[in-house]
Order: structure tokens, then C-alpha cells, then sequence
């Protein structure tokens, strides 16, 4: 009985020094949270643990919204952590945002943080605007002349839009897009480098903020540069296709002018081969004429007279022309 009583007596002692060194470890949590008034219990600890939820982390978030005078309930803050939230983050926005005069509740924030957002940088920009830079931008005025931009956009977070509300890249691409239509719509590049006020205040007039996270305060042009005539070279491209087309088309009418050329000779040589074959056919007829009796010996000779005149005729007019 007494080895029995030993036995019990140990294993009691091994469970209390147990338990001691289990509750040991949430002491000095539950008593910082005691003394800081964030009243958190010993159970509450033991439980985050079971739950698999830092109570460093739950702890120090509740005294920190305490303290500040912006109490939230271990249970919203387990359940932000558990649903992968940065919870000092989402405190520290609070608390920033309440100092700032800024409408923000745990609710809000907690969604912003959820939907991807650094909550605390929104809240910061909001009291500090952000100054954005464009990348060139490129232009063409109706002169013709290109023209290269670069732009500084300052705006300021829009805490009731950062849930579902376009990024810094839709605000960029929207203000060049807004230069691009500035510039192209200008008479000359000379207005646009002599006021580059005129393109900030058309883009800004645009409102091009609309959808986005962000409010735009200003748009400032940082720098215009005098890039290519593109008027010029575009004329240039056109007359040299020009030039080209007219080349091909004159191809066209030489290749049919020779076709036709050589059409026409093979039409003078078969008219040739004709009147040498009708020629041929001369000296029969006159011999069967003779034989009939139809044409008379005089006439015959004087169809040869009235030819070797022909003849004689033809030659003198060649020599007369070849002296020319």
C-alpha cells in the first residue's frame, strides 16, 4: 500500500510540474495582457494554442488596439489570422487611420487586407500622396512631329475603393493614354512645347481616377522631348510606293506596247506573203489572157513599160532620201 501510495504521489507531482510548465508558458502572456487591461484569460491562450493561433501574435495585437483606445475581440483577431490575414498589420492601419481622422473600421480593413492590399501603406497614402512616374510616352501632333512625354501623377489612396478598385497600372496606362489624345489632337507641336499645362489639365479633366483605388490630385508634366517627323516619313514611304506602282504600270503598258509591236509585224509579214503570192499569180494570168486572146501583145508591153517606170520611179525617190 505504501509503494502504491509512492506511485500516486509521483505521478500527481509529474502531472502538476506538467501542468505548471503548460500554464507556465501563457503566464507571463495572460499577466502582460493583464496589467496592459486587454483582458485576455488563461483558457483563451489555451485554446489559440489548440487552435494553431500564435498567442504571441493575437496578444500583442490586443494590447496594441487597446492601448490605443480601439479595443477588437480576441475572436475577430483569431479569425483574421486564420483566414491568412496580417493582423498587426490590420491593427496598425487602425490605428493610423484613427489618428489621421480617416473612417476605418476592423471590418474594412480586414477585407482590405484579405483582398491582397497593404492596408497600412493605403492608410499612410492617403495622409502622404504618392507621386507615380509614367514611362515615355509617345505622340504624334497633326503636324506630323512625335513627340516623347513623361509624366508624375500624385495621388492618394481611396480607402473605400481599394476593394475591387483598379491598381497603379490602370492609372498609368489611362494618363498616357489621355497624352496620347492630348498631343494628337494639337495643331502643332509648338502649342504643346510651349504649354505643356494644356495636356495635365485635359488628361486631368478626364477623370481617369473613376473605377480605380486611387484619387488623382494632380498630373504634372515632367519632361517633353521633340522626337521624329513622322509626317514627313510617312510621305516619303507613300511616294516611294507611289513610285513603284507608277513603275509597274509602265512595265505593264512597254510589255503590251511590245506585245502589240510584234502583233503588228507578224500581220505586216503575212500581208508580204500575200502580195508576193497575188504577184506570183500576175504572170499566169497574163498568160492565160494572152492565150485566150484577151490581152494584146501591145498591151502587154506597155504593162511592162508603165512597170519598169513604176520601178524606176521607186529607185530615184530611194537615192533622193539617202542623200538627204
Amino acid at each position: 500500500m505504501e509503494t502504491l501510495l509512492i506511485i500516486g504521489i509521483i505521478i500527481a507531482a509529474i502531472a502538476v510540474i506538467i501542468l505548471l510548465a503548460f500554464i507556465g508558458k501563457f503566464f507571463s502572456l495572460w499577466l502582460q495582457a493583464l496589467f496592459s487591461k486587454a483582458n485576455v484569460s488563461i483558457f483563451q491562450l489555451i485554446g489559440m494554442r489548440l487552435r494553431k493561433v500564435p498567442p504571441q501574435v493575437i496578444v500583442e495585437a490586443r494590447i496594441l488596439s487597446c492601448k490605443a483606445g480601439l479595443p477588437v475581440d480576441t475572436n475577430l483577431l483569431e479569425a483574421h489570422y486564420l483566414s491568412r490575414g496580417n493582423v498587426l498589420r490590420v491593427i496598425q492601419a487602425l490605428i493610423a487611420a484613427n489618428k489621421a481622422n480617416i473612417k476605418l473600421d476592423f471590418k474594412e480593413a480586414a477585407a482590405i487586407d484579405l483582398a491582397g492590399r497593404n492596408v497600412l501603406e493605403a492608410v499612410q497614402m492617403s495622409v502622404n500622396p504618392k507621386v507615380i512616374t509614367t514611362p515615355k510616352v509617345s505622340a504624334v501632333a497633326l503636324d506630323g512631329i512625335q513627340l516623347h512625354a513623361i509624366t508624375r501623377i500624385t495621388v492618394r489612396a481611396s480607402i473605400q475603393k481599394l476593394v475591387g478598385g483598379a491598381g497603379e497600372e490602370t492609372v498609368i496606362a489611362r494618363v498616357g493614354e489621355g497624352i496620347v489624345s492630348s498631343i494628337g489632337s494639337a495643331i502643332s507641336h509648338k502649342e504643346v512645347l510651349e504649354n505643356p499645362n494644356m495636356i495635365s489639365k485635359k488628361v486631368l479633366a478626364s477623370g481617369l481616377d473613376a473605377g480605380t483605388a486611387f484619387e488623382i490630385l494632380s498630373i504634372d508634366i515632367a519632361d517633353v522631348d521633340v522626337g521624329q517627323n513622322i509626317g514627313a516619313i510617312l510621305e516619303t514611304d507613300r511616294a516611294e510606293a507611289d513610285k513603284k506602282i507608277a513603275q509597274a504600270k509602265a512595265e505593264e503598258r512597254r510589255a503590251m506596247a511590245y506585245a502589240a509591236e510584234q502583233e503588228m509585224k507578224a500581220k505586216v509579214m503575212e500581208m508580204k506573203a500575200k502580195l508576193v503570192e497575188a504577184e506570183a499569180q500576175i504572170p499566169m494570168a497574163m498568160a492565160t489572157a494572152l492565150r485566150d486572146g484577151k490581152l494584146g501583145v501591145m498591151d502587154y508591153y506597155n504593162l511592162k513599160n508603165i512597170e519598169a517606170d513604176t520601178q524606176m520611179r521607186k529607185e530615184i525617190g530611194a537615192g533622193g532620201e539617202a542623200a538627204k
